[in-house]
């Protein structure tokens, strides 16, 4: 299938004559568009949560969780791998992104840098991507030859494969262990796929990274209890949670954290446990850093 036959490409009926609307009119059309974006996502509820599995499966093994892709697809990617170590306390290194063009010294020759797969598979390779590790490329036409080439790398390497595509029978699906094919239709603007099919991605994402921590023990009921306070919101947040997982007076919170050096998951084990820092640093370590499993619930 050519490039101009995929349904990324394709024109849509409904948006025609963009430039003799009025703005309102716009801002309501790109809003109703975009509505349909969760349902395509919905529809993919069960390649999504098997994708987790396999990401989390790798994590558990002291793995990495990498993403491949290039313009859009690569810097959402880029992005959601950034938010892991500051909103779950992910290792240095264990979820990351590579992006094509990643050096170029402007967005045109980076954009440019997504026909290269021979850099793909460089940059898989000087990773050290190996079998512990789960490689997940991202592309809205299934066919961008970066992410090929990384996820021919991954395979021959052993990795775990997934992909993220929004159009159906995908070169990458082919090549992926696993395909989450989120299929959005036509754009607003024939072949921007940053629109629907980015925020297709996002979302997508959101939930690999958001569950896969969720599966490691990196919250406790609905809360980020291994977010790392390193501004004033932050640490406030910090607190506020603690005080709602225990239920515990402010002065009580304030000291356990001072006693845990402002790690959140350590206060709510002294507090619930009724233990002091020493013991439930023990606990956490015991299991892995799972709250519940460390309280005995």
């Amino acid at each position: 299938m050519g490039l101009d036959d995929l349904i990324t490409e394709a024109r849509s009926a409904e948006t025609r004559d963009l430039d003799l609307r009025s703005t309102v009119e716009l801002v309501e059309l790109m809003n109703q568009q975009d509505a349909a974006v969760p349902a395509a996502v919905a529809s993919s509820a069960a390649d999504i949560a098997a994708v987790i599995d396999l990401v989390v499966d790798r994590l558990q093994a002291g793995g990495r969780l990498v993403y491949v892709g290039a313009g859009s697809s690569g810097r959402l990617a880029a992005v959601d791998a950034s938010e892991c170590e500051s909103t779950f306390s992910a290792a240095p290194g264990q979820v990351l992104a590579l992006l094509a063009g990643a050096d170029a010294p402007s967005p045109l020759e980076q954009e440019a840098a997504e026909d290269d797969a021979e850099a793909g598979r460089r940059d898989v390779h000087a990773l050290g991507v190996g079998a512990t590790d789960a490689v997940i490329g991202i592309s809205a036409s299934g066919r961008t030859p970066y992410a090929l080439g990384a996820i021919e790398a991954a395979s021959a390497a052993g990795a775990a494969t997934a992909c993220i595509v929004c159009v159906p029978d995908s070169e990458l699906g082919r090549l992926a262990e696993r395909e989450i094919a989120v299929v959005v239709g036509p754009e607003l603007l024939a072949g921007s796929t940053r629109l629907k099919a980015g925020t297709a991605q996002k979302l997508v994402l959101n939930m690999i990274s958001t569950i896969s921590m969720v599966r490691l023990g990196k919250t406790f009921d609905n809360l980020m209890v291994d977010v790392v306070a390193t501004n004033q919101k932050l640490r406030a947040r910090v607190r506020r949670i603690v005080m709602t997982a225990t239920g515990a007076p402010q002065q009580a919170v304030d000291d356990a954290l001072a006693a845990a050096d402002g790690s959140a998951k350590v206060a709510i084990v002294m507090l619930l446990g009724g233990i002091d820092v020493d013991a439930a640093r023990a606990r956490l370590a015991a299991t892995s850093g799972n709250i519940r499993e460390a309280l005995g619930r």
